[in-house]
Formats: C-alpha cells, sequence, structure tokens
C-alpha cells in the first residue's frame, strides 16, 4: 500500500517526515511531493516543486520570481493533481494526505479532488474549522482541524498529525468488505421537509431491483448529483426536491448553481422532477438574514437554519427557470405536481402554507413547459404515500421503455 504525502517542504518537512515515519513503521510506502514554491526542500522529495511546477504547465523559477501568491498556489494545485491522477491510474498510490496552512490546503485538496469518489483522502489543515466548502467541493475528502498552527512537533501537533497518518493507514490497509449489486442505479434530491416522500419512494423503487443514491439538496448535494449523473453513474433521477433553485434565485445559502437540473437533460436519462421545498430559502441564524427580507415570513429551523417563504412572485420566475430546464431535455422527462402542498412547511395549518404561491408556481410551470416533458399532476402532498408511488411509478415506466430494466 502507499500513501501520497503533499506538502510544502520548504516550512513543513520536519512535519510530513514526522507523518512518513509514523506511516512506514506500519508498513505503508510513502511517496512525498513537494508543492514549496518559496525556498529549497528540508527534506528530499520523490516529487520535486519543479516537476509539479512544470506539470501545471508553470516553471518554479518563474513563480519564484514573480511572487505572486495567488498564481503559485493555482499552478502547483493543478500539477499536483496532475501527478496524483497518474499516480492512481498507474496503481501507485491507494491514498492521499495533506499537511499545512491554508495554502497548501488548497493546493493538496486541489489534487484530492482530481481523485474518484473512494481513494481515501485526509487533510490536516489549521482552517478546517471554518468554511470547508471550497477545498471540499463534492468530494469524499475528510478535513482534520490542526488545532494549533502546523509549525514543529510538539505534543498536540505531535498527536494530531499521529491520528492523522494511523487514520490514514487504517484507510488504505483494511478491505472494507463491501459487495455492491449491480442495479440501475437511481439519484434522489431529498430535503427533511420532504423525507417521508423520499423514503416511501425509495423503498418502492428498490424493492423492484433498483439502487438508489440521495443527495442532501445542500447546494453540494445538488452538484454532487449533478456531477456523478455527468460520470455515468446514475442511470435515472427521481429529482423531488429542486430547492436549492430557490437558493440561487433568491439569494440563499444553499444554491447549486444555474447549471442544476442540467446534467440529466444533456445526458438523456429517464428523470422525474417535482417541486419538492420550493416554498422556503435558506439562510443561516436569523440575524444573518439580510436587512432586505426584514418583512417576509420566516421560520426558525434550528439556531443554525433560518427559513424563508418564498413569494407568488418568485414562485412564477422559478415554474419558468424549471420548465426551460426541462425543455433542454433529451429524454425521458416528467414533471409532477403536489397540488397540497410542497413541503412539510407548507401543509394545511403550517408555517409556509401559501395555496397563492403554489398556485403561481404550478401555473408558471403548466404555461412554460413544452409539450415533450410530460406534466402530471396529483391531488396530495408532496409527503403523501399517494404522490410518493406515483412519481416513483412514473420512472419506473420510464426506465423500462428506455430498455434500462426489462
Amino acid at each position: 500500500m502507499s500513501v501520497v504525502i503533499v506538502g510544502t517542504l520548504d516550512t513543513k518537512g520536519e512535519e510530513i517526515d514526522f507523518a512518513r515515519n509514523i506511516l512506514e513503521s506500519q508498513a505503508v510506502d510513502v511517496h512525498i511531493i513537494d508543492t514549496g514554491v518559496v525556498g529549497e526542500p528540508e527534506i528530499e522529495p520523490d516529487t520535486t516543486a519543479k516537476e509539479v511546477a512544470e506539470a501545471g504547465g508553470s516553471n518554479l523559477e518563474s513563480l519564484r520570481d514573480e511572487r505572486n501568491r495567488g498564481k503559485a498556489i493555482e499552478a502547483m494545485g493543478e500539477g499536483a493533481a496532475a501527478i496524483v491522477s497518474r499516480y492512481h491510474d498507474e496503481g501507485t498510490l491507494d491514498g492521499i494526505l495533506g499537511l499545512g496552512g491554508s495554502g497548501n490546503t488548497s493546493v493538496a485538496t486541489t489534487a484530492m479532488r482530481a481523485l474518484p469518489i473512494g481513494v481515501p483522502k485526509l487533510m490536516v489543515s489549521t482552517v478546517a474549522s471554518g468554511d470547508t466548502e471550497p477545498y471540499v467541493g463534492t468530494q469524499d475528502i475528510m478535513m482534520m482541524y490542526s488545532v494549533a498552527d502546523i509549525e514543529g512537533i510538539n505534543q498536540l501537533s505531535g498527536t494530531v498529525i499521529s491520528n492523522a497518518a494511523l487514520a490514514m493507514v487504517g484507510m488504505v490497509t483494511n478491505d472494507p468488505g463491501v459487495t455492491v449489486e449491480d442495479r440501475p442505479t437511481i439519484g434522489l434530491s431529498m430535503f427533511g421537509v420532504t423525507t417521508p416522500c423520499i423514503q416511501e419512494a425509495r423503498a418502492w423503487l428498490e424493492e423492484r431491483g433498483y439502487e438508489t443514491i440521495v443527495f442532501h439538496a445542500t447546494g453540494t448535494g445538488g452538484q454532487a448529483m449533478e456531477q456523478l449523473i455527468r460520470e455515468g453513474m446514475i442511470d435515472g433521477v427521481l429529482d423531488v426536491t429542486t430547492t436549492e433553485w430557490a437558493d440561487e434565485l433568491v439569494g440563499g445559502v444553499l444554491s447549486a448553481g444555474p447549471e442544476r437540473l442540467d446534467a440529466a437533460a444533456e445526458r438523456g436519462i429517464p428523470q422525474v422532477v417535482s417541486t419538492g421545498a420550493l416554498d422556503m430559502v435558506n439562510f443561516g441564524p436569523k440575524d444573518s438574514v439580510p436587512e432586505k427580507f426584514s418583512d417576509r415570513r420566516f421560520h426558525v429551523h434550528n439556531p443554525q437554519v433560518t427559513l424563508m417563504r418564498t413569494t407568488a412572485e418568485e414562485n412564477r420566475e422559478l415554474g419558468r427557470i424549471i420548465a426551460e430546464k426541462l425543455n433542454a431535455t433529451t429524454g425521458p422527462t416528467g414533471l409532477v405536481l403536489p397540488l397540497q402542498g410542497v413541503s412539510m412547511l407548507d401543509d394545511e395549518g403550517e408555517d409556509f402554507h401559501e395555496s397563492e404561491s403554489d398556485e403561481a408556481l404550478f401555473d408558471s410551470l403548466r404555461g412554460h413547459t413544452d409539450d415533450d416533458v410530460k406534466l402530471v399532476e396529483v391531488d396530495a402532498h408532496i409527503n403523501d404515500t399517494k404522490f410518493a408511488r406515483a412519481i416513483a411509478k412514473e420512472l419506473d415506466s420510464y426506465m423500462r421503455d428506455a430498455g434500462i430494466v426489462e
């Protein structure tokens, strides 16, 4: 087994050598990639900074002369990504470990994101207790907070780095014994307020031989689903919870970006789409909500999450956007509307129940959807068993018509 360590040997040589010794003491081979730009390495690397810079389309001496930290980090990240991808393809990389501050965290996690999901990835970082989304993205990167700066080996840093190295040993030397039957795979989108729908639909589909993967519609969840659709891991989509588009339109914190809903249409795989949680926009703690929304209707989900009800005007625009996304499809596509409410909070007597706004959404979808998209209306709430089974059956029929299942 072989672990690649990515780090700046001009400043973190002692710490990286310490991690290497722990890994090698557990019979794990180690390959060190130097990403330091400023000075000479404190220990001998297996892949030099010069080689990394060249793999990133740059030149180490030029990066040093320019003294442009941002440009250097970008170049070394691209170079490290190219190198670790090659090692993985050659079968000489079983896991990757990074140590550093914000600079090498950016470089090392760029390399990690280039590797397939399932390859062990662990980053010991001084910035791991903050917003890690720019570093993790949609990949399975484990972030470990270093607590103190990674500067010298002491009782604190020694313990943290040892734990990281031993965790990597465990990941690369143990076979989890996971066996997965080769079945058609369905991607589903879920939020807490659409959970009953997804649970019922998932159970129905799995009983009929499908594998299901559920993505939490938190922005990165939608991005991950789009990515895996593009990579061919997903054969059909039950996109119940399109709430990320509400955040994209209104300015919430859980947007998946403007490409949400593109991948299934581009690949032409069967998809059934609904309007789950389009009644809400997500913000952080109540005092973080922008002042311009002060007169809106809110629901405090928990101390860290504040939900804001979408308006009729916003819902009309959401309907137009989603319809245009679905109209671009090249495969069998259905749009299913839950006429009695789109989330747990949009039910009779709940905080976001507002028939006028829902009807604005539904009317917009009806008016903008092309004939190539099958429009189905179900007189039920989105979390009713009746609705969940209706959308599951609809997708199953598309999968069978497409010859994906018999």
